[in-house]
């Protein structure tokens, strides 16, 4: 009996398909899902999947692809889309790459243009300041930050762009695992911040995929 039931109409609903969610699932498990997309000729992307199921997958599917940084699965390729925009991914700093990296995944999947900036955090604003005209080219920018989670608030009073903010769990002592910078991002008196769950890089890619796919019904 089959207990999995892939939502395969998702994309038609909202514009984005199903993805799966692989840090609660055995192996065995994910290997069935894939096998339901592969019969409906579907790519999948599986994210939050541990290194030592993700290899394992991708050694039995010929046309599986695992990356151990954003801890993302691959089955097939990337969409392909008429969804034009760039979203920018701006981290505060190199710890907050695999989160950075799960974000980027899923925008690629969707067939989003994304580029990243890493290591622009606030303990050098400088580093910011003079990303700022690149950042004139981008429709959303993502912005991802632990400790006290401070650089969402600065962008997003100094840009026009949508700005959604991912709180890390990168941190010492009172971050709390990234509660702190959860806590300053909804407190922030920048108006107009969006703020994700803590290290919620997939969260986020899908909010922005949100707002773009809506800019691209009104045109």
């Amino acid at each position: 009996m089959n207990m999995h039931h892939i939502d395969f109409e998702r994309e038609d609903r909202q514009g984005f398909p199903e993805f799966i969610y692989g840090e609660g699932k055995t192996r065995e498990q994910v290997a069935d899902i894939l096998d339901l997309f592969r019969r409906k000729k579907r790519s999948c992307l599986v994210t939050r999947l541990q290194p030592e199921k993700g290899e394992f997958l991708a050694g039995q599917f010929a046309d599986c692809s695992y990356d151990p940084i954003s801890r993302s699965l691959l089955l097939g390729r990337n969409h392909e889309t008429d969804m034009a925009g760039l979203v920018a991914i701006i981290a505060a700093g190199s710890s907050d790459r695999p989160v950075v990296a799960e974000a980027a995944a899923v925008l690629a999947f969707l067939g989003i243009e994304t580029r990243i900036f890493s290591d622009k955090g606030v303990a050098g604003l400088h580093r910011i300041i003079g990303t700022l005209p690149e950042l004139e080219e981008a429709d959303v920018v993502i912005v991802v930050a632990g400790f006290e989670g401070a650089l969402p608030s600065v962008l997003s009073g100094i840009v026009k762009q949508p700005i959604i903010g991912v709180p890390t769990s990168v941190g010492y002592g009172v971050a709390a695992g990234g509660t702190a910078a959860l806590h300053a991002m909804l407190s922030s008196c920048a108006s107009g911040l969006t703020v994700v769950n803590i290290d919620n890089g997939f969260g986020a890619a899908i909010a922005a995929s949100r707002i773009l796919n809506l800019g691209r019904k009104k045109r």
